[in-house]
């Protein structure tokens, strides 16, 4: 029986606070059995994970799964190289975007969907400090904003 669903396996937490997100893919991945087994304990690392557009081809790079405990002679290497595997027009627009202004591609987070193993890219943009801490401002003044909205909605009912 096949499972159902999304499970998510490992997620970049810092891709967030790092870049502006700009547009976002699911792209699946091509692996080895071994690197299958190892997801499947739920080990997996995106923190310098990134991807590359090669020769119309798209590469993920610098994830990190750990060797299967139980593989043999068979075990995968941990860091290599792997393929994303995406529609060829996605391919062909991501490489225009790409070329033409200084955005790059950024794993967000990575998951089982029906069994299948996916990675959610996304298309982004670096910010620079100043951008970092306006949106941190931002969110804490959205925070005080809630917190506040219920304390006075708890304040009328009480």
């Amino acid at each position: 029986m096949k499972e159902k669903g999304r499970k998510v396996i490992a997620t970049n937490r810092k891709a967030r606070h790092n870049y502006t997100i700009i547009d976002t893919y699911e792209a699946g991945v091509a692996l080895v059995g071994t690197e299958v087994k190892s997801l499947r304990e739920g080990k997996a690392s995106l923190v310098d994970a990134w991807a590359s557009i090669d020769d119309g081809e798209v590469w993920l790079r610098g994830l990190h799964i750990p060797e299967y405990g139980h593989g043999s002679w068979t075990n995968h290497t941990p860091r290599r190289t792997r393929k994303l595997l995406l529609h060829r027009r996605e391919i062909d627009k991501l490489t225009g975007k790409i070329k033409e202004s200084s955005q790059t591609l950024v794993p967000l987070s990575m998951y089982f969907s029906d069994g299948k193993v996916k990675v959610e890219l996304a298309l982004a943009k670096g910010k620079q400090d100043y951008d970092k801490r306006q949106d941190s401002l931002r969110r804490t003044v959205e925070r005080e904003v809630t917190r506040e909205v219920g304390r006075r909605i708890k304040g009328m009912r009480g």
